[in-house]
């Protein structure tokens, strides 16, 4: 069986990846997706999710949502998978558009993280062998000085919490974003080198390169 798995280059996605592995199913392909409702800091670093996709000996592809929807599952259809992972966890609207989309592309979806303690998640993935860094920040819900902040370990994330109680644990409703800097879908691992810090109308978020250890 074969898959191809939305891919920004963050924890969830990488994570509900790795799950799919686990089960047995070849994912050859990334897809990263250009998307339509405003600036996406992972769009904005491209080059460093081509880095990671070619740790993992993977094909990224990518699509330009102003396509549409139709064309997306055409597309996915054209690729001869049997599934689509995706790494949601609570939101039903993406749900049901990754259902949707999955049906109108002739294959099943797969959602591995769905339904889960985002607390428990948060600490299953760090469990793991995953460690990843913040490239992006609500600029309602956290302050910019967590750019660049780094969970190497469940005691990074405790410490994260402590200091702000109200934000989710894997940062379910956009509160953040991630890039993975080690997993165990690659031998190598990464430092992130911020290049600039930027602002956009909904993030402060960071132009950042991967630079291997």
């Amino acid at each position: 069986m074969r898959g191809v798995a939305f891919f920004s280059g963050g924890k969830d996605g990488l994570y509900a990846l790795h799950l799919a592995e686990m089960k047995g199913i070849d994912v050859p392909y990334l897809l990263a997706l250009k998307t339509t409702i405003g600036l996406s800091p992972h769009w904005e670093n491209l080059e460093a999710l081509k880095i990671l996709a070619e740790a993992m000996r993977k094909e990224l592809l990518t699509f330009d949502m102003t396509k549409g929807s139709d064309a997306l599952a055409e597309f996915i259809g054209s690729l001869g998978v049997d599934y689509l992972i995706a790494g949601d966890v609570l939101l039903e609207d993406h749900l049901k558009w990754i259902e949707l989309l999955s049906k109108k592309a002739g294959v099943k979806p797969l959602e591995p993280l769905w339904g889960k303690n985002t607390r428990e998640l948060a600490e299953e993935i760090l469990k793991a062998g995953f460690q990843y860094a913040i490239i992006a920040v609500n600029r309602e819900k956290l302050g910019k000085e967590w750019l660049g902040y780094t969970f190497r370990s469940v005691d990074d994330l405790e410490f994260f919490l402590r200091r702000n109680p109200g934000i989710d644990p894997v940062g379910e409703f956009a509160e953040f974003h991630t890039v993975i800097l080690a997993s165990p879908l690659f031998e190598e691992r990464f430092t992130l080198e911020i290049l600039s810090t930027e602002e956009s109308e909904r993030y402060h978020w960071v132009r950042f390169r991967l630079v291997r250890e």
